[in-house]
């Protein structure tokens, strides 16, 4: 493998992640970005050399080159790679290499929980000291990082569908967790393009052992008779029964093929990360994995990095952020917090992202908000993409009779909620942008209040 790498957009969760998995591997990184971050700090420390700015003296010539989707062909390190002959590899390109191991490579992947999956998997293989290696997009707050190599026991990666490029990837464990329309800027046909995407790879896959959810009607749709499945509401060969949920934890006993296997206790809250728990059992049962040496951490895993994320806690009030930014993701969110908080006065701040999203979902997220109390709906997040007439949240609020529409920064947002919450209110920030920084301007702002009474 090529020891220099240089990353065009190197700050976000996803090419982060693959950055900082190579350097650990010993390889030479390089990159650049518009802006600073939190990744790309993490990234300087251990020895990347990261500009910020795009400019063609950022690209050593001796590099390979990786680029994510977003990146613009006039982009000018890409141009300068392309004219001088360099090779290019899509972040796809790059993780499918990273997969080629001695062990088992677990592959993640679905419409929706594939981030908490992979990251629970990542999460119970390190614990269990099994050494896995992995790439996942999410941080995992308890390894304090979304990405690491050890050893070639195991890889686990989160697979990405929103692009088409998950054919790319020959996992020895393939999970598939859910199906939906999402992505309509790739995916033209919606749902139909989606079941076709995920036909056609897993007619090409060899030696691939399917891990199939049978109660999601989309993974359904893919008509696959030769699998390992698991859920809830239907026979499969992995079942959770005897759910039960309380307000600091769920537990189910976990049944494989009708035979009682283990019992599994979660403080992450929800329906939907029962589905998670069960489908990371499965794949790692049929990996090999001793389940019973593993159960222990599954009761100390806090979630993933902004999937319901508790960010503050000040003043008696609660704030979540949740990546949320799908009808579905969204109603499995509130639906989890309001089974684990029955009585209190639930706020949903929502950041709609992408205008061609919420155009193309527009009914169903106006009936993703069942379990809030209260709805805030803030400016849209574009994205890069140009607004479209008709689409915003000043017509989004309309109709509700519990939802209030508040313009400009996360900042004044956040000046605008403020005083309207009251102790014991659970704040949740629903969305893939800015909406993340909510939780910290409310506290920050609690505490200027303090301060200038002091």
């Amino acid at each position: 493998m090529n020891k220099n790498y240089h990353f065009i957009a190197v700050g976000g969760i996803g090419m982060s992640g693959l950055a900082k998995y190579l350097l650990e591997k010993g390889c030479k990184v390089s990159g650049s970005d518009i802006s600073d971050s939190k990744y790309i700090s993490k990234l300087i420390e251990m020895g990347a050399d990261i500009h910020i700015g795009h400019s063609e003296k950022n690209l050593p010539s001796d590099s390979i080159v990786v680029v994510s989707s977003a990146i613009r062909a006039n982009n000018p390190e890409l141009v300068k790679a392309k004219r001088e002959g360099m090779t290019v590899y899509h972040r796809s390109d790059m993780l499918e290499k990273l997969s080629h191991i001695k062990g088992c490579f677990i592959g993640f992947s679905g419409t929706h929980g594939k981030t908490t999956t992979s990251g629970l998997a990542s999460y119970l293989l390190s614990k269990g000291g099994l050494r896995p290696s992995f790439v996942v997009g999410g941080i995992v707050p308890e390894l304090a990082t979304n990405a690491h190599y050890d050893s070639e026991n195991y890889f686990v990666a989160e697979l990405d569908e929103s692009d088409g490029t998950i054919v790319k990837y020959s996992p020895d464990i393939l999970v598939v967790n859910n199906l939906e329309a999402d992505h309509l800027d790739f995916y033209k046909d919606g749902f139909n393009s989606v079941v076709k995407t995920f036909k056609d790879y897993i007619s090409n896959l060899k030696n691939t052992k399917l891990v199939l959810n049978i109660d999601d009607k989309g993974v359904k749709a893919l008509n696959v008779s030769d699998s390992i499945t698991f859920g809830i509401k239907n026979p499969a060969d992995f079942m959770a029964c005897n759910i039960e949920f309380s307000d600091s934890f769920s537990k189910f006993d976990v049944f494989y093929k009708s035979k009682p296997l283990c019992q599994i206790k979660l403080q992450v809250p929800g329906i939907h990360n029962i589905y998670n728990s069960l489908a990371v059992v499965a794949a790692l049962y049929t990996a090999g994995v001793n389940i019973e040496s593993l159960l222990p951490y599954f009761s100390e895993f806090t979630g993933m990095g902004r999937r319901l994320q508790k960010v503050a806690d000040f003043e008696g009030l609660t704030v979540y952020d949740d990546y949320a930014h799908h009808p579905t993701e969204i109603k499995a969110a509130l639906s989890a917090l309001r089974t684990a908080n029955p009585d209190k006065n639930i706020v949903a701040v929502f950041q709609p992202h992408r205008f061609t999203r919420l155009k193309a979902f527009w009914n169903e997220f106006k009936l993703a908000f069942s379990d809030a109390s209260r709805i805030v709906v803030t400016d849209v997040y574009a994205a890069s993409e140009d607004s479209i007439e008709g689409i915003n949240s000043t017509e989004f609020v309309k109709g509700f009779d519990n939802a209030q529409y508040y313009s400009g920064s996360m900042s004044d947002v956040a000046k605008q909620l403020l005083p309207t919450l009251k102790s014991g209110d659970i704040v949740v920030g629903l969305g893939a942008g800015t909406i993340t920084n909510l939780g910290k301007e409310l506290k920050n702002m609690k505490e200027e209040l303090l301060w200038s009474v002091k």
